[in-house]
């Protein structure tokens, strides 16, 4: 009997064993083997899969191998999609488009028709939803309205959309226009030229810009947590690099100590800051409330608390269900989210267009006519001034077509779908590469390479061949919901920056594009400046 019992034990580990084994081969090789004659079928092609990694390591080979060696300065300086996507560059050439790419055993296929874009993220978006991102970005950009999906993603989207609407976007251009003037009036240029890594330099503007759409009232509070985020960032890009070693994140390193240390102490931060404001609200009740900019924080801890709402057919209040509000845990995610894509998409902004300009001087000459014409030499741009600056609105677009701060986007098909022909099985990603529809020929022209603002005089719609050629942010209903704030903050310092200075680029500035999670310059990006009033 007992060799019974133990011979029964054995074949049910051995069978257990067995099971797993070939769940793994069927997740592992089998199926995406089906997906690929499955594609095939249909004339899509890619480079082959390899068991378990995919084309992760040829990917990471070619975006290494491109991002090695900087650029030339020459006619064609702003070819930089072979440079900062290489490997969609690389394979598409080879087998046209859509291809297919694997990402581990994930499937992506590669779409760069606009119409097709414009079906996956615009008529027919409730089928394609955004892919789940690597724990180590979400834990970078915070698991806030970025990274969210469903009905929580809906019910932040319209809990934050007043902040942004123009009417209050509007109350803060005086706030952006004063840090704007008090960043340039610090520069020590007089009859001299002075060098400054603008890369750098910029995130003092983004983030009063950002802590003051975020907090409001709060701002000093806010600006001390954000300040503590700034340096968790650091460690998070630094934990990122090592996004693809198995278990990096749990080991107890300097760094990640460090970094879970700060994490801990950003959550309990903005815990006692939502507690103070709540305070703060219930000292106000009954009184006439002052006429402020709605900030991120004021709304979302309205939204925190359970409203009562009368049912038609009974006297009795009916609370808000649990699933519509929102926690302290997603109040805190999202300051972590606004914070991280706010300041870094528009210091992004700033940083290219003033690299441009600093390329372009007939450019910038341009744009400072029109600034003085409108503003005068020393007036911080309002809002009546701001829908006035029409060259300086082409260069920020044409800045976003050749720089855009984010270079692709991600969709998952829901369910078995049929788009434009073709088959997508269930759990396909699609890759969207932002900077290959911006860098495309046929949609632009042949002068694509080039930086050419003109080709925006009658607006983005109209710029290329097909609308959706232009995408800086997005499309649809996930469209970057601070697109606006962000480029009321690139006019008015841009502005400001002509009205004062003339600009070039340091003889030290190495032109080398490159991507992490977001597009900035490799190695900075030194600027000579010298004031136009010694």
């Amino acid at each position: 009997m007992g060799w019974s019992w133990q011979w029964s034990l054995c074949l049910c580990a051995i069978g257990a064993c067995t099971v797993m084994a070939v769940k793994v081969l069927e997740y592992l090789w089998w199926r995406p083997r089906r997906v690929e004659r499955h594609f095939a079928k249909q004339g899509i092609r890619g480079p082959p899969y390899r068991f378990f990694i995919g084309c992760v390591k040829e990917m990471v080979g070619l975006m290494l191998e491109a991002s090695s060696k900087p650029m030339m300065m020459s006619q064609n300086q702003h070819n930089i999609l072979p440079r900062v996507l290489a490997f969609y560059h690389h394979w598409k050439k080879i087998y046209g488009s859509p291809f297919l790419l694997w990402f581990g055993p994930t499937p992506r296929l590669a779409v760069t028709d606009p119409d097709l874009i414009r079906e996956i993220m615009l008529s027919r978006s409730e089928v394609f939803e955004r892919y789940e991102s690597h724990l180590e970005v979400r834990r970078l950009e915070g698991e806030g309205l970025v990274s969210l999906r469903g009905e929580k993603w809906a019910h932040h989207r319209r809990v934050l959309t007043p902040a942004f609407h123009i009417e209050n976007l509007r109350l803060l251009i005086p706030f952006v226009g004063k840090t704007a003037l008090g960043m340039v009036e610090k520069l020590p240029v007089s009859g001299e030229e002075v060098e400054i890594d603008v890369s750098e330099w910029f995130q003092t503007v983004t983030e009063d810009a950002i802590t003051r759409t975020a907090f409001g009232r709060s701002f000093d509070d806010g600006k001390a947590v954000f300040k503590l985020q700034t340096q968790q960032m650091a460690f998070a890009a630094e934990a990122f690099r090592n996004i693809f070693i198995p278990g990096y994140r749990f080991l107890p390193t300097k760094k990640n100590t460090s970094s879970w240390k700060l994490e801990k102490q950003i959550k309990n931060s903005l815990v006692e800051l939502i507690g103070r404001r709540r305070e703060m609200k219930e000292e106000e009740k009954g009184k006439q409330p002052p006429r402020n900019v709605k900030d991120l924080l004021g709304l979302m801890i309205n939204a925190s608390e359970p409203k009562q709402s009368t049912a038609a057919e009974c006297p009795r209040t009916v609370p808000t269900p649990a699933s519509s509000w929102m926690t302290v845990h997603d109040i805190v995610e999202e300051c972590k989210t606004f914070f991280f894509a706010g300041k870094q998409t528009t210091s992004n902004l700033l940083t290219w267009t003033t690299v441009l300009l600093a390329m372009h001087p007939e450019w910038q000459e341009r744009a400072r006519a029109e600034v003085l014409r409108v503003c005068g030499p020393r007036d911080v741009p309002s809002r009546e001034h701001l829908p006035k600056l029409k060259t300086l609105t082409m260069i920020i677009y044409e800045t976003l077509r050749l720089y855009p701060p984010a270079v692709a986007t991600i969709r998952q098909a829901k369910a078995d779908v049929e788009l434009g022909g073709y088959h997508i099985p269930q759990g396909t990603e699609l890759l969207i590469p932002i900077m290959g529809l911006h860098h495309d020929a046929e949609l632009w022209g042949p002068d694509v390479a080039q930086f050419n603002p003109e080709r925006f005089a009658n607006g983005a719609a109209r710029a290329a061949r097909h609308p959706t050629a232009f995408i800086p942010f997005g499309l649809g209903s996930r469209m970057c919901i601070g697109q606006n704030l962000a480029l009321l903050e690139a006019k008015i310092t841009i502005a400001v920056l002509l009205q004062r200075f003339s600009f070039r680029l340091a003889p030290s500035y190495v032109h080398a594009p490159t991507v992490l999670l977001l597009l900035y310059p490799q190695f900075g990006a030194p600027v000579l400046f010298r004031s136009l009033t010694s």
